[in-house]
This record gives structure tokens, sequence and C-alpha cells, in this order.
């Protein structure tokens, strides 16, 4: 997730024979039409699809609702509570909101912003669930020189002063993965297993992970082993292709039909929510190829 980024994405089609699912061509692709998004009632319904706001900045958030709703989409992700009207003008929901908070850079490992994020989180998070969602996201913050066992450590002791108020109004934290490698650098939530740590040093199920499929990929790989060995610390999902965090086709490097059947096999009833940014000029064609390719039968 990228919440300040401006950049923008784009379609495909997926097809199933012999239970192997293989994609057309781009050059095919090039010639399907460019207003025909439409998905319908046609989804398969074992993945719960969401967007992510920030990659169709370019759109206002009431063409991104209503070209959701053609495609098949439920939800939106990341926006927050002034957003929250227009997506239930459109019967979707906030996958994950947001609205708490100083941003990516600055979270729960840094003590002297303990107050402050207490504060900003303790005001937000009735507002979500009055709005009738169940998710707020969360960050660790940047490293700074803090050693990872002090980072999990400080983290927990400001994220344990909001689990009375996130029980009580049934709201997760959910604290996502990024790559300090590419996108985020110094930021120290940046591997599974650190979050899972932290996970069980905070002790509630008002706190979990949001696996960003891109950013892990690139710190880690083994998406699909580690999904299945850590999904029960896992609310909530992201994709993008890799490298370049572009459309999830053959273009690149993740197989996603496959890692999508792993979620699925978990049991998850949460989102998946696209974060690849389109680098082709039709972007709901490529929103509308994310969805049926992460679409499995």
């Amino acid at each position: 997730m990228n919440s300040s980024s401006n950049l923008s994405r784009r379609n495909a089609l997926k097809i199933v024979s012999a239970g192997t699912a293989t994609f057309l061509g781009s050059s095919l692709f090039n010639r399907l039409s460019a207003t025909e998004h439409s998905l319908g009632d046609s989804l398969n319904g074992k993945i719960n699809h969401s967007v992510c706001r920030w990659c169709y900045d370019s759109f206002s958030l009431d063409e991104l609702c209503q070209e959701a709703k053609k495609i098949g989409i439920k939800a939106i992700d990341l926006v927050g509570p002034d957003e929250w009207p227009t997506l239930k003008k459109y019967g979707l929901t906030a996958a994950l909101a947001q609205g708490a908070g100083k941003g990516i850079n600055e979270g729960f490992n840094n003590p002297a912003l303990h107050d402050e994020l207490v504060k900003s989180y303790e005001e937000v998070i009735p507002l979500v669930a009055a709005a009738g969602y169940n998710q707020l996201i969360c960050f660790s913050g940047n490293r700074n020189g803090l050693d990872d066992e002090q980072g999990i450590i400080n983290c927990a002791a400001g994220l344990k002063r909001l689990m009375k108020t996130a029980e009580k109004y049934k709201v997760t934290l959910v604290m996502e993965l990024l790559n300090s490698k590419v996108n985020h650098p110094d930021y120290q939530c940046d591997r599974t297993h650190w979050g899972v740590a932290l996970c069980e040093r905070i002790g509630s199920e008002r706190f979990k992970l949001l696996y960003d499929i891109y950013h892990m990929q690139i710190m880690e790989g083994d998406v699909i082993a580690t999904i299945r060995k850590y999904h029960p610390y896992i609310s909530h999902y992201h994709t993008g292709g890799v490298p370049g965090r572009n459309e999830i086709d053959e273009s690149q490097e993740l197989y996603y039909p496959a890692i999508m059947k792993a979620i699925a096999d978990t049991g998850f009833k949460g989102f998946v929510a696209q974060e690849f940014i389109p680098s082709r000029p039709d972007k709901m064609a490529s929103l509308k190829q994310g969805i049926q390719i992460c679409d499995i039968a």
C-alpha cells in the first residue's frame, strides 16, 4: 500500500482448461474492447474482491465505485471517513479503512509517538464501527536505528493500549507488511515472522497482519508456504505484480491463481484487494483482468 502515491493501472482474460489456468497473450488482449468491463454475476465467489483507492486516483471515487460495481468488486481499500458516504451510495464496503495515525514512516515502534497515535486511533475506531466496517490499517514505522526485538516491544506497548477499544468496537487493527528493499526503505514490519511475533506479543484477535503479496515476494518469497503457515495471523491481502508492481498477469513472476487457491484453502473469508499499478491505457480493463485472474473456481 502507498496512499501518498499518485500512480495508476489496467486488463485481460483467464481461460481454464483441464484444471490449468492460462492467460491470453497481450496481442489479443490489446484487441479487446476497452469498454467491456462488466462481469456482472459471473464471479465464482471463492474470493471476496476489493481494490485500493490510491491506485486509481485519476478517477473520482464515484467513477471508481461505478466501475468496481460493474466488475463485481464488493469493497474499496484505504478510504477515510470523508469518503465512506460515497461507498455507501454504491452499496460498497471499506474492506480496510484508513484515517488514523501518522502514515507509514511514523508508527508504533516509536514510544514518543504513542500518546498521539493512541488518541488518533481511539477517535477513529468508533467511527469505523459506526460505519459498519471492521478493519483499520496501522504501521510499525521506520527503524531509525532500532533493532527488531526492541521494535516489537515498542509496538506492542503502544498497540496494547488500544486493544480494549478495538475489542469493544469489534474493529481489527491491521499492520501492513511492506518491503524495505525497493519501496519503503527502513520500514520495520518488513517480514512475516516479525509481524507474527508482534501478534503473539499483543495476544488479541483484534490485531492482525495485512499480507501484501507483492511486498513479501520481494522480501522473502515462499509466498504460498508462508500463507499456509501463518494464515491465522493474517486478516487481509493485497496483490501486485513482481517486479514493477504492475498487472498481475503473465508479464510478471507470480502465479496468482495458485496463490488465491492457497488463500481460499485456509478458509479465509476476508478480502483480497488489487493493489497493482496499471501500466496500460485502459486502467479499468487491467482491474477487470486482475479480478478474473484471482477469481478461482
